[in-house]
């Protein structure tokens, strides 16, 4: 379901000749065996998954669906950025399902937080909140404000009603509030670190209340699952480009810029750098992940990429079938000199803006291109998409001798942030 092309990408090594080094680290993987193997759950996850909570999370967000007209989700990183880049790629930024998904716990900004209660002070909320620990900042702050404002609004009884919590199955102060306070509950696997998550409750429940088919993402998953079985590199394209990542990086290409033609695919991208900045970004190795939304920041970015410094990649993730597609209308008067794109279809349009950059970026600006295809932006392709990059993020991060799933630089702000607040 996602094809990767290399021809663009001005290799100066055989992405085959890897392959033993390939198959080294997809056996670490498989058996356990390699960095970080403690929260490599992930990889047999299409079939291991617990299939009644997976059930009770369908029934559950269909209670929710029915009870309110905004359900805020309560997280940071990965307790977020998967399941917005999901619903934003699945639904578009302007579906009209209900209910409305609005984020919060990932910013300090009073400004947002207070917006947020106030836009929602004369709606029917629920909350989905989601930490492991729920003692994550962020989250802590803006759960306790969410707490207050529905019991202030529903009562005890009534909040308990509709406030979820997706945290650790046993211990932690988000899982002992949840316990005194009768919440319903689902569990973040031990062994799954969160920018890894979006695949299991922390991501799956609020795209399935946000009125996504969950059956289908996990669908996707184990397609990649069986796909990427074989570590051969001629029929493995998730490990081919994490060959092709470090190659380029060897060529001295440190800065990675994935881009997309399609709006509803910007959280994609952040959720991405996320995977691979906290993955790759320790010991001073890595690439620094980067993102641009074509056309849109060609009129921005562009000038950079086209004649700035040689120091970037692009990898485009273009999708073969738009969600939806309109065709260009005629005009009799033709004062804006369009009618030659008459009866065109927008889509169309977009591919040939694609196609004419690549050419651009790579002929004349001779900057290297990946191209990473997916057919369209499924729930399916979502849960294809989510497994092709963890496996290519767990190869290209074994291949630099570093472990993938781990984050130690996070917790160096945090240290001086609770220095600051005052916190003992």
């Amino acid at each position: 379901m996602m094809k990767l092309d290399t021809t663009h990408a001005f290799l100066k090594e055989d992405v085959k000749s890897y392959q033993e080094v390939v198959n080294k680290y997809h056996e670490q993987l498989m058996k356990r065996t390699g960095k970080g193997n403690d929260f490599v759950g992930w990889v047999e996850w299409p079939h291991t998954y617990d299939k009644e909570e997976f059930d009770r999370m369908k029934k559950v967000a269909q209670k929710i669906r029915e009870k309110c007209d905004v359900c805020i989700v309560c997280g940071i990183g990965g307790s977020y950025l998967g399941a917005r880049a999901a619903i934003e790629m699945i639904n578009g930024l302007y579906a009209d399902k209900k209910p409305e998904i609005i984020f919060m716990g990932n910013t300090f900004s009073s400004t947002y937080i207070a917006q947020v209660l106030n836009y929602i002070k004369d709606k029917e909320v629920c909350v989905n909140v989601i930490s492991k620990s729920g003692t994550t900042t962020e989250t802590a702050l803006a759960f306790r404000l969410l707490k207050q404002f529905m019991e202030d609004k529903y009562g005890k009884d009534g909040a308990r009603e509709r406030i979820v919590a997706t945290t650790d199955k046993a211990r932690g102060t988000l899982k002992a509030i949840a316990d005194k306070e009768g919440y319903e509950t689902f569990v973040i696997p031990d062994d799954i670190g969160g920018r890894f998550s979006v695949i299991t409750p922390v991501g799956l429940f609020p795209i399935a209340v946000a009125g996504i088919d969950i059956d289908a993402i996990m669908t996707g998953l184990q397609k990649a699952y069986e796909d990427m079985a074989d570590p051969d590199l001629a029929k493995n394209d998730a490990y081919a480009y994490a060959v092709c990542r470090r190659i380029l990086e060897n060529q001295g290409k440190n800065v990675e810029m994935l881009v997309s033609y399609e709006s509803q695919m910007t959280m994609v991208a952040e959720w991405w750098k996320q995977l691979f900045g906290e993955s790759e970004g320790k010991e001073e190795k890595g690439n620094l992940p980067t993102s641009a939304n074509f056309s849109t920041d060609l009129h921005s970015l562009g000038q950079f990429i086209q004649e700035g410094k040689k120091v970037l990649y692009e990898t485009l993730l273009l999708v073969e079938k738009p969600t939806l597609d309109i065709t260009f209308p005629s005009d009799p008067d033709n004062a804006d000199g369009m009618n030659y794109l008459a009866g065109k279809s927008v889509d169309w349009v977009n591919k040939m803006a694609a196609k004419g950059t690549l050419e651009a970026h790579e002929v004349t600006g001779n900057v290297p291109n990946l191209i990473i295809t997916m057919p369209d932006m499924s729930a399916e392709s979502f849960g294809y998409m989510c497994y092709f990059f963890f496996r290519a993020c767990a190869m290209t991060c074994y291949m630099l001798d570093i472990n993938p799933f781990n984050q130690p630089g996070v917790e160096v702000y945090k240290k001086n942030m609770f220095r600051l607040l005052g916190k003992n």
